[in-house]
C-alpha cells in the first residue's frame, strides 16, 4: 500500500542532505554505468573475433609444408616436404572423419587477368572444389568449380567479387566471360563473396588445370580440410594421426614439428571462447566491484541519516511504531536512492553503447577489432536484480541499527 507521508518523509531527508545524497547516487550511478560499457564493449570485441572466424571453416585443419629440423633414417637436415596428389588421396582413403579436402597450388606471385581492354595482376589459385567450404565463401553468381572441371582440366575459373567489379564491370553478368590469365583464355563459370574482402581479390581454376599449365607437376603448396561435426579431442586426435600418416609417407620424424605445420581451427576457436570466458567474468568483477564501492557509499549515508533522525525514531516507537515499519522506512529510502541512480546509470550506459553501434552502422564503420557493441537482455535484468538487492543491503544495517533505538535514550539525545 502507498504511503504518501513516509514517502512525504522520504524525499524531505533527501532534500535536507542534497549534496550528500548526490555524492552517494553518483557512486552508484558509475558503478552500474561501467558496467553497462564494460560488457557493451566487451561484446563488440567478441562480435569482432567472432566475426573474423566467420572467414574460413571453423572445424578444419589447414597443413602447410615445412622443413626438416632433424635426422631422421640417415636422411639430412633442411630437407623440404613437397605435397602431391598422392597425399590427397591417401587422406581421403586412410583418413576417417575428413569431410571436405581440398588442396591448393599457388601460382608463384600475381598473375595478369586480361578483359578485352582491361588487365590487372590478382593471385590465382588451382584448388578443389571444395575450396569454397573451406573458406566459407558464398557463390552470388553461376557455379562453383566442380570435380568434371578437375578430371578434365578444363579452362574455367570462379572470380571473386572485387575482381569481376573491376575487370569486367559493376553492373556486367560475368557468367561466361572469357577472360585472360597468364595468357590463355579462360570462361567465367562463378563469381564468390565472402566474410573477409581481401578474399575476393583472388581468381580460382580447377587444380589440375594449373599443375598442368603452368607447372606440369602434381604437387601441391598446401591441403586443407574439415573434419564434420568432430569434437576439440576427436579433431586433435585426426590431426595427429594426420601428422603419423604424414611422417610415414614423406620420412621425417613424427615429433619434427618444423617439418609439417598444421593449424587446428576448432582448436584457436575453443581458446577464443575459453579466454572470452576470462574476460567476461573479469568485467563482471570490475562492475561489481564498483557497484559495491556504491552501496557502501549508500549504507554510510544511510547511517549518517539515521543518527540525524534519532530523534524522530524515537518518538514514532514511543507513538506506538514497530520494529518492521521503522526497518521498511530505511530500507525504502536506500532502495530508492539506489534504484534512481542505477536507472540514470543503465540509460546512460545504454544510450553510448547503442549510439555507438548507431553509429558505426549508419557510417559502415568495420573494426578488425570492434563490431556491433551491445548489451544482452538478461545482462539488465541482472544488473537490475542486482540493484535492488544493493539497495536494500545497503539499508540494511542503518535500519537494523534504527529498530534497535530506544525510545527513551532517543528522546534524551
Amino acid at each position: 500500500m502507498f504511503d504518501l507521508d513516509k514517502w512525504g518523509e522520504i524525499f524531505d531527508s533527501i532534500k535536507r542532505h542534497k549534496l550528500r545524497t548526490f555524492l552517494t547516487a553518483l557512486s552508484v550511478w558509475w558503478g552500474i554505468f561501467m558496467l553497462i560499457i564494460l560488457l557493451g564493449a566487451g561484446t563488440g570485441l567478441e562480435n569482432s573475433v567472432e566475426h573474423n572466424f566467420q572467414d574460413d571453416s571453423i572445424n578444419s585443419l589447414w597443413m602447410w609444408r615445412g622443413r626438416t629440423s632433424q635426422e631422421y633414417q640417415g636422411l639430412p637436415v633442411g630437407r623440404r616436404i613437397q605435397f602431391t596428389n598422392d597425399d590427397i588421396d591417401m587422406i581421403r582413403e586412410e583418413l576417417e572423419g575428413v569431410e571436405h579436402l581440398t588442396g591448393r597450388f599457388y601460382l608463384s606471385g600475381q598473375t595478369v587477368l586480361a578483359y578485352e581492354d582491361n588487365s590487372m595482376a590478382y593471385n590465382v589459385r588451382g584448388v578443389h572444389p571444395a575450396n569454397h567450404i573451406l573458406m566459407n565463401s558464398s557463390i552470388t553468381r553461376g557455379r562453383n568449380i566442380n570435380k568434371l572441371d578437375v578430371d578434365q582440366a578444363r579452362k574455367v575459373c570462379l572470380i571473386g567479387e572485387k575482381v569481376a567489379r573491376a575487370l569486367i564491370g559493376k553492373d556486367e553478368d560475368v557468367i561466361g566471360k572469357q577472360v585472360t590469365i597468364g595468357g590463355i583464355m579462360y570462361t567465367v563459370v562463378g563469381e564468390f563473396t565472402d566474410f573477409w574482402e581481401g578474399d575476393t581479390e583472388v581468381v580460382y581454376i580447377p587444380i589440375s588445370t594449373a599443375q598442368s599449365l603452368f607447372q606440369s607437376t602434381d604437387r601441391l603448396h598446401q591441403i586443407m580440410m574439415t573434419v564434420g561435426d568432430a569434437t576439440l579431442e576427436e579433431s586433435m586426435a585426426l590431426e595427429e594421426l594426420l601428422r603419423e600418416k604424414m611422417a610415414i609417407k614423406h620420412k621425417f620424424d613424427v615429433n619434427d614439428r618444423q617439418a609439417l605445420y598444421i593449424n587446428n581451427s576448432l582448436e584457436d576457436y575453443q581458446e577464443f571462447r575459453t579466454v572470452f570466458g576470462f574476460i567476461k567474468g573479469f568485467i563482471w568483477f570490475v562492475g561489481i566491484g564498483s557497484i559495491i564501492a556504491g552501496v557502501i557509499g549508500v549504507s554510510n549515508i544511510m547511517l549518517i541519516i539515521v543518527k540525524d533522525r534519532t530523534k524522530e525514531i524515537g518518538i514514532r516507537k514511543a507513538i506506538g511504531a514497530t520494529p518492521a515499519s521503522i526497518v521498511a522506512m530505511i530500507l525504502q529510502e536506500s532502495v530508492f536512492i539506489t534504484l534512481v541512480a542505477g536507472y540514470v546509470g543503465l540509460l546512460a550506459g545504454f544510450t553510448i553503447i547503442y549510439g555507438l553501434n548507431y553509429i558505426m552502422v549508419e557510417n559502415e564503420l568495420e573494426s578488425e577489432f570492434f563490431r556491433n557493441p551491445e548489451v544482452n537482455f538478461g545482462a539488465v535484468i541482472g544488473a537490475l536484480i542486482l540493484l535492488v538487492l544493493s539497495g536494500a543491503l545497503a539499508g540494511l544495517i542503518p535500519a537494523l541499527k534504527a529498530a534497535r533505538i530506544s525510545p527513551i535514550q532517543a528522546m534524551k539525545g
